[in-house]
């Protein structure tokens, strides 16, 4: 009876403590309500941005988990950098929402939560909370300037790769920018095909990876950052290549029906498990060079 108390009161405590967070909370979600109803009716349902109810679940999700380290976090001296902080969120979200920049709007998330963790907890809190406030970022829709400078090369790169491949298998397939001639059809290779998108989303699921992870190793978590991109761009090039052979093998209504979707589904899932066996290689490596 006697080990059964203190843990009931400490979790009392620790229950009273998160308490205190309460009206926080709620002026966050008042604040930020109108944002996420709009994003739920508009810009996620595009393809683009489907993963923003899931960046924004699994950065909610980081934080209920850490909830122990908020309620350990007392009462702290005022954090003047925190204030300047909230202050700079909240005049960017203003911004944003008053003309209608995204950018600004949802990308304001991230020092309105950093500040007001510096100014109610001080710097443990915003220690203890720092990846789920970064993962906001993942929200943030790319600046069309970006979006415009990285897609063309992207699509070219894709096209060489995918024409030179299967040229090199025996394909009767030729290229004119970004339009690849494969037998009687022709296949332009969109924006959506440039693997800016998924390269995106990997980038997202492989940080997030490593954060629970938590390796030790800086070098093991470098390789493993460096490679995301790459193994995002192969992986779109072979989604490419395969849908050029069902519609060259299957017809064209194959190649732009549900194979369409089901290939890109199937190659990004790839593409996250050779991110772990590639995780898994390095650890084996390590593990065997440290018992020599």
């Amino acid at each position: 009876m006697a080990s059964v108390l203190p843990s009931s009161k400490s979790s009392g405590l620790a229950s009273g403590e998160l308490l205190r967070w309460a009206p926080v909370a709620l002026g966050l979600a008042l604040l930020y309500g109108p944002t996420y109803w709009d994003l739920a009716h508009g810009l996620w349902n595009t393809e683009e941005q489907a993963h923003g109810p899931i960046v924004a679940a699994v950065a909610l999700f980081l934080i209920w988990q850490n909830r122990a380290a908020l309620a350990a976090a007392g009462a702290r001296p005022r954090d003047v950098a925190g204030g300047a902080l909230l202050g700079f969120g909240l005049l960017l979200y203003v911004l944003g929402r008053s003309q209608d920049i995204l950018l600004f709007e949802i990308g304001s998330q991230i020092p309105v939560l950093a500040g007001t963790l510096l100014v109610a907890a001080g710097a443990p809190a915003l220690r203890a909370l720092w990846f789920p406030v970064l993962f906001v970022i993942f929200m943030v829709p790319l600046p069309g300037f970006l979006v415009d400078a990285a897609t063309g090369p992207l699509k070219q790169m894709v096209s060489l790769i995918a024409e030179n491949l299967l040229y090199a298998a025996g394909y009767p397939i030729g290229r004119s920018g970004v339009v690849l001639t494969i037998g009687p059809y022709q296949l332009l290779v969109a924006d959506a095909c440039s693997g800016l998108n998924s390269m995106f989303s990997l980038s997202a699921l492989g940080l997030l990876y490593l954060y629970l992870m938590r390796h030790a190793s800086w070098l093991r978590n470098g390789a493993l950052i460096a490679s995301i991109l790459p193994i995002a761009f192969a992986a779109n090039a072979i989604r490419v290549i395969v849908l050029v052979l069902v519609t060259y093998h299957l017809g064209d209504e194959a190649g732009q029906g549900f194979l369409h979707g089901a290939a890109g589904i199937v190659l990004f899932i790839a593409a996250l498990l050779l991110l772990f066996a590639l995780d898994g290689l390095i650890g084996l490596f390590a593990a065997k060079r440290a018992a020599s």
